[in-house]
């Protein structure tokens, strides 16, 4: 499975946002150019954000996004199913009664087809890991990646009116 380009910018701009001070607000153009990707597309992923309930936006002059909840209860698989939609990663279509060599009542499954289970469990493993993983953890390991001092410079370059 491959995830679309907004799915990193809806994460490292809702880190972002949860690393600016409680309720101050991050421009979409700030964003943009922080992160160095197209507004326009970015402006989208934020609405999606917005419309899932993960940041609040203010419009105006002096508007922008936060976060619309404690980042410790914001997961991963939020932020992904925000932009990506809730879909299973695997649809299985029962190519396996296509098989010429079976009769009409051979056909007649009443079991799950065993691919689709292990995909299946797959897909809820993936899932289970990016719900139990929250934003509030990625922030607390950035200052100990980036340092203090490049993560308060960041914010406040972020959050400069």
């Amino acid at each position: 499975m491959i995830l679309g380009n907004q799915v990193e910018w809806a994460l490292h701009c809702v880190t972002a946002l949860a690393s600016a001070e409680r309720g101050k607000l991050v421009s979409s153009k700030a964003l943009s150019e922080f992160h160095g990707v197209p507004k326009e597309y970015l402006s989208k992923c934020l609405q999606q954000l917005s419309n899932a309930g993960i940041v609040k936006t203010t419009t105006g002059p002096k508007g922008g996004y936060c976060l619309a909840k404690p980042a410790s209860e914001i997961s991963f698989l939020d932020v992904i199913e925000a932009v990506e939609g809730r879909r299973k990663t695997f649809q299985c279509t029962e190519i396996r009664k296509n098989n010429p060599c079976l009769s009409e009542e051979g056909k007649k499954f009443d079991r799950v087809c065993e691919i689709a289970q292990v995909m299946f469990e797959a897909d809820e493993s993936w899932r289970a890991v990016l719900r139990k993983r929250k934003i509030s953890e990625i922030v607390d390991t950035l200052t100990q990646s980036i340092g203090s001092e490049v993560l308060a410079k960041s914010t406040n370059w972020l959050t400069r009116s």
